[in-house]
């Protein structure tokens, strides 16, 4: 059985182009970059060169890099190094409801040093109205952190209008590009980003390297000490391989990012009119338009996701959910909350996302099983028999059913007509 993989939002392969040009690493270029023998400077060029490779893909300076071990200590070191920065002289920052965990849960330790946050919601679609950004400012707010573009539901922010708004009150602008940077453009100088978090493994470098904007002039306290690299800002011996893997990496993707957005988008299309054209009760999650090319995130009605994702899993089918019920949890996702949805529908979602490698026949296994997947689990469930128009049922029935697709894919609430009713055998 071919197996499909839909989950390159939570990691990409490493292409072979990036593994080749890290192996030299593991052996023969053994230097470390700080020595000052041979060795050493020719590894510390390597690294140089990736640095400009990396800054380039953003419109960035060389020496405005700073190399991470990935997305959360670069959010980390963003948020964090500034409040302690401005310790004492400071104290809020803003962010939104929909951000990565990486931010959430690092802007609400800051509570322990004293530090006040403000998070500010979103819409039914993920976004933030930049006016709310203003209105929550303070004059003693120093950053607001807001993300460029979703991890869970693909949708992209208005960064540029809130980091003017930002701006205008000499407040600091963080954004953490992880699922953005070599998908979507990304110019830190034209959108007024002050910092920028990003990630390898996102875009086909390996796990474990990331790095962290920072604008000419900021300056941020460090977390980690006990070293003179990165410029002071980030102390310890640097991941040689996984930089010069990172450099290759994003100069690759940066300059098929047109083709590979078009090749994304069309199949991300394709899925997600085919599965609402196929499966009744279906509801996609996030902005129709204005989301990632690769990210589709879909609210399958009266299913429970775990189990839908385990018999995807069975067909050979890799995705993920959009609740956190595989890690334990029977919390479900906080970004598909903050758009106001209700519990049990925000359990029921699934989030595919595509790569460079995805291929018309992969979203055509995804058509060709998934309907049956989500039948089977439906005749289980003594919800769907109760509140929905069964499979099988007609239209006839339409007065008992609770939501009723919208010519959309979207779900509305009760009292809908038989004619908004499109049960399948009908």
């Amino acid at each position: 059985m071919d197996r499909v993989y839909l989950d390159n939002a939570a990691t990409t392969p490493v292409r072979r182009e990036v593994l080749e040009a890290m192996l030299p690493y593991f052996t023969d270029k053994c230097g470390n970059p700080s020595s000052i023998h041979s060795f050493g400077r020719e590894v510390r060029r390597d690294i140089d060169l990736a640095r400009e490779r990396v800054a380039a893909a953003m419109g960035a300076a060389p020496e405005e890099i700073v190399f991470t071990a990935g997305g959360s200590e670069a959010d980390n070191m963003a948020i964090k190094g500034t409040a302690l920065a401005v310790l004492g002289r400071k104290k809020h920052v803003i962010t939104s409801a929909v951000e990565h965990h990486a931010v959430l849960e690092t802007v609400e330790s800051l509570k322990q040093l004293g530090f006040a946050v403000t998070v500010v919601g979103v819409d039914a679609d993920g976004l933030v109205d930049p006016e709310d950004v203003r209105r929550a400012i303070r004059p003693d707010t120093f950053l607001v952190s807001v993300m460029h573009a979703n991890n869970e539901i693909g949708t992209i922010q208005p960064i540029e209008a809130i980091a003017a708004i930002a701006h205008e009150a000499g407040v600091l602008f963080h954004t953490d590009a992880v699922q953005s940077v070599a998908h979507i453009p990304v110019d830190v100088h034209a959108m007024g980003i002050d910092m920028l978090s990003l990630s390898g493994h996102k875009f086909y470098a390996p796990k474990g390297v990331g790095a962290l904007y920072i604008r000419r002039g900021l300056r941020i306290s460090p977390l980690v000490h006990g070293g003179a690299q990165e410029r002071k800002r980030r102390a310890g011996t640097e991941n040689v391989a996984g930089i010069v893997g990172m450099g290759v990496a994003i100069e690759l993707a940066s300059a098929e990012m047109d083709a590979m957005a078009a090749h994304e988008r069309e199949l991300r299309d394709m899925l997600i009119s085919g599965l609402e054209q196929r499966i009744p009760y279906v509801k996609l999650n996030g902005h129709r338009t204005q989301r990632l090319p690769n990210n589709v995130n879909m609210s399958f009605l009266y299913v429970e996701g775990e189990s839908l994702l385990l018999n995807l899993d069975m067909a050979g089918i890799a995705a993920s959910s959009g609740s956190a019920c595989t890690s334990g949890s029977l919390e479900p996702s906080h970004v598909l909350m903050a758009l106001g949805m209700p519990h049990e529908v925000a359990h029921g979602s699934v989030r595919m996302t595509l790569g460079r490698y995805t291929t018309r026949a992969d979203i055509d296994r995804v058509l060709d099983v998934m309907p049956g997947i989500v039948a089977k689990l439906r005749e289980m469930s003594p919800v769907y028999e109760k509140t929905a128009c069964g499979m099988k049922e007609t239209c006839a029935n339409a007065h008992a059913c609770d939501v009723a697709p919208t010519s959309s894919g979207a779900s509305e609430s009760a009292g809908a007509s038989a004619s908004s009713c499109s049960c399948a055998g009908s």
